[in-house]
């Protein structure tokens, strides 16, 4: 399973480190899950909102499974990271790409809101930070107050920490309780409740 999470400029750090952290844990352990970071154009780094400069992977790739959103930036309303990158239009092709394709959206906290900007989430149940509850839901979602929203082929993760959340959500879904009980046990990380 081809899984990206996508990296950009104002970006929350744990956002996307989260969920690769778990991901790529289950993968060390025979998860078939194939995790990179990755851009949309060729940037060869970018500076996430706390000042840690990531280097991806490489670009989204067009046969990926998976794509993952991080969000930052967006209730201080920040220069740069996801409402930047929602207003930008730049990862609206992307995502209808996907979605043409059957491949499953996740974000983790406002990473959301790019989603939504492309009317990915509209009249799906998910979840953000909770400082952008009410936008997400003036985008057209249907809201629901967990940490992590399976809605099908949309995952969604409420605010900063839920990337663990998600990741191991996403390793329950994928490679079994087992695996995921094993990589929680592993972080010392106790999963919270989600709806799916």
């Amino acid at each position: 399973m081809k899984i990206d999470i996508a990296v950009f400029d104002g970006m929350d750090e744990l956002d996307a480190v989260a969920p690769l952290e778990v991901l790529r844990s289950a993968a060390e352990r025979g998860a078939p899950f194939d995790v990179q970071l990755v851009t949309i154009g060729l940037e060869s780094s970018v500076r996430c909102a706390h000042g840690l400069v990531m280097v991806p992977d490489g670009v989204v790739r067009p046969d990926a499974d998976l794509l993952i959103f991080p969000g930052g930036g967006w209730v201080a309303r920040s220069a740069k990271g996801a409402r930047h990158e929602a207003d930008s239009g730049r990862w609206v092709p992307v995502i209808e790409e996907a979605e043409a394709r059957g491949s499953i959206l996740a974000s983790v906290c406002t990473g959301a809101m790019i989603l939504a900007s492309a009317g990915a989430l509209t009249n799906r149940r998910a979840t953000t930070h909770h400082g952008a509850w009410r936008d997400l839901e003036a985008a057209g979602a249907t809201l629901v107050h967990e940490r992590v929203v399976d809605d099908g082929d949309r995952i969604t993760a409420g605010g900063v920490t839920s990337g663990i959340d998600l990741g191991l959500w996403l390793v329950e879904r994928f490679a079994g309780q087992e695996m995921a009980a094993q990589i929680a046990e592993n972080l010392e990380y106790r999963a919270a409740h989600h709806a799916c």
